[in-house]
């Protein structure tokens, strides 16, 4: 029988962050036209700014891992390569997949692979910089945006995280799990036309790093 899970809280939250936006420049202007004391307009206002951070959160957060989800991931790929072509910057973009994750899901559960997905998105987390961008795409994916960095040096963080990822065994429930990942990476560069550019040469990098055996880091 196939295991069930919850949805964690915000999992299917679909609100986009410019229309959270609006909401709440609307409401806060509604508040300041009621005909009440100054001061209960403020402690609305400050109770709604609160409830609003949240609900942003949420709308550009994956439940499960804490990243950021594949809807935030879509605006900033966009806006970081429009701004690296404009001043001429080095910028790279990595898609990270766990090799057989669905073996673990099959053989372990789903909490076991949930779990996998956690331990997986806090080494991606450690590795990078605060300035670079880590996403759960989707499913076992991740996508890693490098600001201000050329391919040949972000290949370095990239195959520091295959090693620390191949080298840690994960643990949960009493089970011991060896898990891999395989990487492709794309760069800016003058042949670079669009951000869907970059975004495939990427992918058919990662296609070629399964092809080749998976556990590796390739570029095209």
């Amino acid at each position: 029988m196939e295991e069930r899970r919850e949805k964690p809280l915000g999992e299917n939250f679909d609100f986009p962050p410019s229309v959270l936006d609006e909401i709440q420049k609307n409401i806060e202007e509604i508040i300041l036209n009621f005909d009440v004391p100054e001061g209960n307009k403020l402690d609305v206002i400050k109770k709604i700014n609160f409830m609003y951070s949240q609900t942003r959160y949420m709308s550009v957060t994956d439940a499960l891992t804490g990243l950021y989800n594949r809807r935030h991931f879509e605006e900033c790929l966009e806006r970081e390569f429009l701004r690296a072509k404009r001043y001429k910057n080095d910028l790279s973009f990595a898609i990270i997949d766990i090799d057989f994750f669905k073996r673990v899901n099959d053989t372990y559960g789903h909490s076991t692979g949930d779990y996998v997905l956690k331990e997986v998105a806090y080494n991606i987390l450690q590795t990078f910089r605060k300035t670079d961008m880590v996403f759960r795409y989707g499913g076992e994916e991740f996508a890693v945006i490098i600001t201000e960095t050329p391919l040949d040096k972000a290949i370095i963080p990239l195959e520091r995280l295959r090693k620390t990822i191949e080298e840690n065994v994960v643990k949960y429930n009493g089970q011991t799990i060896n898990i891999t990942i395989s990487t492709g990476i794309s760069g800016i560069n003058e042949e670079t036309e669009s951000v869907h550019q970059l975004f495939e040469n990427a992918d058919k990098a990662l296609y070629k790093a399964k092809s080749s055996g998976r556990n590796c880091v390739m570029h095209l």
